[in-house]
This record gives C-alpha cells, sequence and structure tokens, in this order.
C-alpha cells in the first residue's frame, strides 16, 4: 500500500486493482526522501474485532499531541465504540463518559488542512455541533475512524441547495409537466433515492435553462479518493482529521457492521491504544509512506 505521509493519502485509479487482493487500499505516492534515524509515532488500536494501526499527522500538532498524551496515560483503555454506523462512521474514546472522570470544558481548536480529509480510515476528532461550538473546536477526548461508501463524481461535485432550488424553479414552467408528476410519483412511493438521481441527471437542464451553475469545486484528489476508496465526504473541512488507519481496514468493516439499538452497539465492544516510535524508513518500507525532507 503507498501512502504519502504529509498531504492526505490519496487513490489513484491505477492503483485501485492491486489494492483488492490485500484488501485495504492503496494510495498515491510522490518520490521523497527518507531519513533512517528520524521516527514517527505508529498507534495499535486493539478492539474486540481486531487490531487497526494508524500514523498521525504532523500538520495537526495540536491533536497529534493530545491523543498521545491520552494514550500514553492509559485514559483510553477500556473504552468502548459507543456509536457506530454503518456506512459513516466508529465512534470511540468516551472517556468523558466515565463516571469517575471530572468534568471538562476545555477543547482542543480545530485544525482544518484541505489536503485533510475523510477517505475510509480516516481518524477524526469528534465535536459538539455548530450551535453551540461555532468555531467547530474538537473534544478533548472523543475520535472517530471512517468507514463511509463510495460516491459517483455527480454527488461529489452537484451543490444539493443550488440544484434543488434550480429543479424548483424548473418545474413551475408547464413544459416540465411529464417531470414534475414523475417526482411526485417517486415522492409517494418514498423513492427519495431515485429522486435524488433523477434530480442529479437534470442538472446540465437546470444550468442551460436557468442560467446558473449547480457545481462545486472539488479537488481531482477528492474526487479519485472518494469514488475509489469510498469514505464521508460531507464531513469535510468540519471535523479535524488528524491521522490515518494504514492497516486493519477489515476491523473497521467488522465494527460498523455490529448490531446496534439506537447507534450503540448491542455488546460492548472495548478498545485500548498503543504507540510506539517507530523510524520512518521502516514505516516508509511496511506501508509504502513517504516523507518530504525538510
Amino acid at each position: 500500500m503507498k501512502l504519502k505521509r504529509q498531504l492526505l493519502l490519496v487513490l489513484t485509479i491505477s492503483t485501485v486493482l492491486g489494492a483488492c487482493a490485500q484488501d485495504q487500499p492503496s494510495f498515491d505516492v510522490k518520490k521523497y526522501t527518507q531519513t533512517e534515524e528520524k521516527k514517527d509515532f505508529l498507534v495499535t488500536i486493539h478492539t474486540s474485532l481486531g487490531d487497526m494501526k494508524a500514523v498521525l499527522y504532523d500538520e495537526t500538532p495540536l491533536h497529534r499531541d493530545n491523543f498521545l498524551k491520552l494514550i500514553k496515560e492509559g485514559a483510553y483503555d477500556s473504552t468502548t465504540w459507543h456509536r457506530v454506523i454503518k456506512e459513516f462512521m466508529i465512534q470511540g474514546g468516551g472517556i468523558d463518559m466515565k463516571p469517575s472522570t471530572p468534568k471538562r470544558t476545555d477543547r482542543i481548536p480545530a485544525e482544518f488542512d484541505a489536503r485533510l480529509f475523510h477517505v475510509k480510515g480516516a481518524l477524526a476528532a469528534a465535536r459538539q455541533g455548530d450551535r453551540v461550538n461555532p468555531e467547530k473546536a474538537s473534544s478533548w477526548c472523543q475520535f472517530y475512524i471512517v468507514q463511509g461508501k463510495k460516491w459517483t463524481k455527480d454527488e461529489l461535485t452537484l451543490d444539493q441547495q443550488k440544484l434543488n432550488a434550480g429543479i424548483g424553479k424548473l418545474l413551475q414552467n408547464d413544459k416540465h409537466l411529464a417531470l414534475r408528476e414523475e417526482l411526485i410519483a417517486m415522492q409517494e412511493r418514498r423513492d427519495f433515492d431515485g429522486m435524488n438521481k433523477l434530480v442529479m441527471s437534470k442538472a446540465s437542464l437546470i444550468e442551460s435553462e436557468l442560467g446558473i451553475s449547480v457545481r462545486k469545486d472539488v479537488s481531482q484528489e477528492r474526487i479519485d479518493a472518494y469514488t475509489t476508496i469510498g469514505g464521508a465526504p460531507h464531513l469535510d473541512d468540519e471535523y479535524t482529521v488528524f491521522g490515518q488507519v494504514v492497516e486493519g481496514f477489515d476491523v473497521i468493516d467488522k465494527i460498523a457492521a455490529t448490531k446496534t439499538i439506537r447507534e450503540k452497539p448491542i455488546e460492548n465492544l472495548y478498545l485500548t491504544i498503543e504507540v510506539e516510535e517507530v523510524s520512518k524508513k521502516k514505516l516508509s518500507k511496511q506501508y509504502g509512506i513517504s516523507y518530504p525532507e525538510k
């Protein structure tokens, strides 16, 4: 698996087929010079269903250092995956949910980086909603790992709000009566997925008739990643991504598939986390991680 360390791990279409045999994503990589004596952190997340390994980003030092501190204190020991949503994410690290934990109100300032986004395996910080947390600051302990799903290019590059507003204006014209009736029939059948696909297919018609654009600018690396590996693009630039799983993608899937009641697993899925310092050369050889020379 090839991995680019400082920029986000990005999948290229040419490497997708080779990834299938390993059952984990392959990532694009640029040629950089490694320095053997330098170290990096390799985090191992032990779970009831197997282990995952992840690297942490230097681009998010506040989150990285806080995560490492909690790991070294053993604070995550015997916590659980307390929120699980299939094809979305698995959330854990609820140290603040333990009765013995003193109440804390501190948060970690957001550390957004356009190169770090919510591809499958992204390690990111949970947070409270915008209403009480407009700065999008992160929880001091809770985190999640993305499972997500694969998306089409249209789903990624069409602005849903503009698209919905455009289709509403379009349907006011009686020459689109057939389209209006088709959408109403779909709504009555509760075929909302079909409605979305039909509306997206009318993007060019909306633009030509109304003279507006319903597109949004999405980088090619995000399009490549989300259409091949998958992930949760609607979380981008809203929650801080501070690491990436490099081993144990099947464990993400196993946890995401567990039975839940109101998003909480029926059976407790415990986790503990360890960290070790590993030479960058070893990580590069084992996981294809490359490092830009400083």
